[in-house]
């Protein structure tokens, strides 16, 4: 599986957005003025404040461009001993697998790749899976080990092989359900020939997206997610969270900071989730965090409701969670400390719009003149957006598909302004429930 950005749909949905955007503009400025006039709708400033921060972004994350380097540049990163950490627990013994070749088959390979069995009940299951690992590997200049421990968490798996590998400069993290695209670590590595770069993330897409409408749903959301919010925020080195699937961390940045990442609490609770979030936390405290768009991986998704909207919830948890950390331990001085307050005041701002014009204004003061604007606004901000998931390739889907897909929005938009919303605000609500939530057994499968 390979996926790349196109420069063509790069610059085609460029170019739809800027003269949407313009349109649009013209029409805030009128009534941004007839209501400093007296006139215009009662919520016409909130309206232009969330309009000018969606331009914003939205604007930004059009400037991100991949990382490139010179040879000497490159020289520099083929000289860097990277390790790629693969933790496995009740993984799919067929994801697992092809995890691992994808890893071993990359144009620029690992120096390593260390697999924990965090205590599997597969352990027996895996066996033929790793006595191809151990023979393979080395063969394409690999060193390769496979370590089993008692059921201890993600990051504790993460710290065995941090803990046994002292001559790596780089951490590459990989979920074991994730297939690498044959460029991925070339491309992943590309932005630490800045010295100010302490980690990079690379974008996630579903590798199971013919399984359902649910996992291509989720890949229209997921992508689009990643390359406006996620592309906005590179463009100022502070990316928040990296992806799991796929991200590179500088060693340094993991081995200082490896006790804080075992043992954080709150609430006195064990925090064993949002693991890629902390860990870019730790990046950003020491310089830039940014992602780089031409690095794919493509990971299993939920292929049910229920399963989606726990790891949801985990993840609007672990937001949450991180929140608190952001304010305490990153600088005043740091833009990204104001745009996460920023980001913050945004969301209570769109969550209050909702409740008062969806919810409120049809019972109170019903107006049969705004029915239309309440589903089409939405509806044209979600195309606008989803037209950056248009601006990838993927080997596995034709133009039509991915067209297709993106034809999906309105289903993206209602389940994000209804289900997701709803999700985050019980996630922040039940923060202290710092339980995983998921995988007693294998989920998804990669054949299914």
């Amino acid at each position: 599986m390979t996926a790349s950005v196109t420069k063509g749909r790069v610059l085609f949905a460029a170019a739809v957005v800027l003269a949407a955007a313009a349109a649009w503009t013209a029409h805030h400025v009128l009534a941004v003025i007839g209501a400093i006039d007296g006139g215009g709708h009662r919520f016409t400033f909130a309206y232009a404040a969330m309009f000018v921060l969606l331009i914003w972004q939205l604007g930004t994350s059009y400037l991100e461009k991949p990382a490139v380097v010179t040879d000497r540049m490159q020289g520099h990163l083929d000289a860097l001993h990277v390790v790629g950490i693969v933790p496995a627990y009740n993984e799919d013994p067929g994801a697992l697998r092809a995890c691992l070749e994808s890893m071993i088959f990359q144009t620029r390979k690992p120096d390593a790749i260390y697999v924990v069995d965090d205590g599997s009940k597969l352990t027996e299951g895996y066996q033929p899976i790793k006595r191809w690992f151990l023979d393979v590997a080395p063969v394409h200049g690999i060193i390769a080990a496979w370590h089993i421990q008692p059921n201890a968490g993600k990051r504790h798996a993460q710290a065995a092989a941090v803990l046994s590998t002292p001559a790596a400069d780089v951490y590459w993290t990989v979920d074991s359900d994730t297939i690498s695209d044959p460029n991925a670590l070339r491309e992943l590595l590309k932005p630490f020939a800045d010295p100010a770069v302490q980690s990079v993330a690379g974008v996630v897409m579903a590798a199971n997206v013919r399984s359902s409408f649910l996992t291509r749903f989720t890949d229209l959301w997921l992508v689009t997610g990643q390359l406006t919010d996620r592309s906005s925020l590179s463009v100022f080195g502070c990316v928040w969270v990296n992806s799991g699937p796929i991200a590179a961390y500088r060693a340094a940045v993991v081995r200082d900071n490896l006790g804080a990442y075992l043992t954080e609490t709150f609430f006195g609770q064990r925090v064993p989730f949002s693991d890629d979030s902390l860990l870019t936390l730790f990046a950003m405290v020491r310089g830039r965090t940014v992602q780089q768009p031409s690095a794919f991986a493509f990971s299993l998704m939920p292929e049910n409701t229920g399963h989606f909207c726990r790891m949801f919830l985990r993840w609007m948890r672990g937001s949450f969670i991180r929140t608190w950390w952001r304010v305490r331990y990153l600088s005043l001085r740091s833009i990204a400390w104001w745009l996460h307050l920023l980001r913050w005041a945004a969301t209570v701002v769109a969550t209050v719009l909702f409740v008062a014009v969806a919810i409120l204004s049809p019972i109170i003061d019903p107006d049969p003149r705004a029915i239309p604007w309440l589903v089409a606004v939405p509806l044209i901000v979600g195309y606008g957006q989803a037209l950056r998931y248009m601006t990838v390739r993927r080997s596995d889907q034709s133009t039509a598909y991915q067209w297709g897909t993106w034809l999906l929005t309105p289903v993206a938009v209602v389940f994000a302004l209804v289900v997701l919303r709803a999700i985050r605000w019980y996630g922040i609500a039940t923060c202290w429930r710092t339980g995983w939530g998921t995988r007693t057994k294998v989920e998804v499968a990669l054949g299914s």
